[in-house]
């Protein structure tokens, strides 16, 4: 008799359902696998048979093959221990059950039996749902991320008997966790803790409610990284199904603590200089996803940008332009979101006092030339906002008065985040940042007076027609900042204020 048991198989972000048909026959001993398994798939006849056995189980001596249907699906990871272990011993009616399809079972075993924390477990089981399947097994350490959607009816494990038992028995409710909605955010840092830099913050606010991507440049210790590193604090905060977006990726990343439940806090990733194309991009043998996705809905931080490789660099342009990445390998394509705010921080010439009135710059034009030009002009168009963060002065750092608190900042983000969700109900954009000319054309009216300042601003500097409507979509965040819903000249004087950049130079 062949036993069909449900289990699924990750592609990217994407699950795949998997049958797992198991047969047991008379003939010399031996435990073949097909369907197209990965080595560590192969490599889990010899966990199962140690777990079955330590389990208080026998392992049948005859001829077993397992194929993966369907057989033209690559499958990967050992995340298809317990189910091939649960067919074994329904195969050998060591466990009794009339009807194991309406499961889905997800987990890799230990030697003794125990389950382990599989990747991607959120996504299995949203492909499951899709499938029309609502109930799963999966291991205790996945129970909170699996608990996440509604439909379905979770039955957490922590070793093989258990499992066993319960298919037999059907003796525990579905698990349930009251407290997996609720948001933390304490212990995070708060902008109050930075004295001065006024107009830097408040560039940084503009950013934000518009989902602008922005660059801080100033002489090194001036506080780039510091303010930075409280951008999240002041970004809106993440809806139900962009926590699900990131928990998803995290998960199928394995980056998700054991037991952890939906993610609430807007990821920040700040990479190291030294990080591989790869790491920044993605891919890899398992093709998981690579910095930019795991800043997905969140801040990525390049600090000291020019240190990075320059092709990375210019790698970035595409994401950044079409929110999402597709990686392309031998074995095969994924597609992984990346919609991030980019902030990056930089000097303005390798010594880093060019034009800051500090000290004299000790750094040739051929130095920083070179240095200036790893920012190439493809992704100098892609940052909106450009400012300077200044060296603060004695008197400031003695005063050591706090500013406004992040969650002051906050509050007016959120209520120019709630003006552009229904200014664009209707188009599949949500802040102005993602504005497309035909979208510039109808929701960037500005007066007269502001007309003229612009038309003298481009002629005399020659800017870019993508300079130009990036100055617009900047000036359209100001006036929903200050609750104006045409834009007037003081909202396009400060929006050109942000495309300056080294020197003065409007860019």
């Amino acid at each position: 008799m062949v036993i069909n048991i449900n289990t699924a198989n990750l592609t990217g972000l994407n699950g795949n359902i998997i049958s797992v048909e198991i047969d047991i026959t008379r003939g010399l001993p031996s435990f073949n696998i097909v369907g197209l398994p990965n080595i560590a798939v192969k490599e889990s006849k010899e966990r199962v048979r140690a777990a079955i056995i330590n389990s208080g189980y026998e392992f049948p001596l005859g001829r077993i093959t397992i194929n993966l249907a369907p057989a033209d699906i690559k499958k990967e990871g050992a995340l298809l221990d317990l189910p091939i272990a649960i067919g074994i011993l329904l195969a050998t009616q060591q466990v009794i059950d009339s009807n194991t399809s309406q499961f889905l079972f997800l987990g890799e075993l230990s030697l003794s039996g125990e389950l382990k924390m599989v990747r991607g477990a959120l996504s299995l089981i949203l492909e499951g749902i899709s499938n029309k399947i609502e109930e799963f097994i999966v291991p205790y350490d996945n129970a909170r991320e699996c608990s996440l959607i509604k439909e379905a009816k979770i039955y957490a494990f922590k070793n093989l008997k258990e499992v066993a038992e319960f298919i037999t028995y059907k003796d525990l409710l579905p698990y349930e966790d009251d407290d997996i909605w609720e948001e933390k955010l304490e212990n995070e840092l708060d902008f109050s803790e930075v004295f001065g830099q006024e107009s830097t913050k408040r560039a940084i606010e503009v950013a934000c409610a518009g989902g602008h991507n922005i660059a801080l440049f100033g002489p090194p210790g001036s506080g780039k990284t510091m303010l930075a590193k409280r951008i999240p604090s002041i970004l809106p905060i993440m809806s139900y199904q962009e926590s699900l977006e990131v928990t998803k990726i995290y998960s199928v990343s394995g980056k998700l603590e054991k037991n952890q439940g939906i993610i609430k806090k807007r990821p920040f990733r700040n990479p190291h200089s030294t990080a591989s194309k790869v790491a920044i991009i993605g891919g890899g043998s398992k093709i998981l996803p690579g910095e930019i996705s795991l800043a997905h809905n969140g801040v990525l931080f390049l600090d000291e940008i020019l240190e990075f490789n320059k092709n990375i660099i210019n790698t970035l342009r595409q994401p950044i332009e079409d929110k999402e990445i597709v990686i392309s390998r031998f074995n095969g394509s994924v597609k992984y979101p990346s919609n991030f705010m980019l902030v990056a921080a930089l000097n303005p010439c390798p010594c880093g006092y060019y034009a800051t009135g500090i000290r004299e710059c000790k750094c040739s034009n051929y130095e920083r030339d070179k240095y200036l030009n790893k920012f190439s002009g493809p992704l100098l168009d892609r940052v909106d906002i450009f400012t300077f963060v200044r060296p603060l002065d004695y008197n400031e750092i003695c005063n050591k008065r706090k500013s406004e608190k992040s969650i002051n900042i906050r509050e007016r983000v959120e209520k120019a985040r709630i003006i552009q969700r229904k200014r664009y109900a209707e188009k599949k954009i949500f802040c102005n940042a993602q504005m497309n000319s035909e979208d510039i054309d109808k929701y960037c009216k500005i007066d007269l007076k502001a007309s003229l300042l612009l038309k003298q601003v481009y002629s005399k500097f020659q800017l870019s027609a993508r300079a130009y409507t990036r100055i617009l979509k900047v000036a359209r965040t100001i006036a929903d900042l200050n609750g104006k819903e045409k834009i007037g000249d003081s909202d396009v004087i400060e929006a050109i204020q942000y495309r300056r950049f080294v020197n003065n130079n409007i860019v």
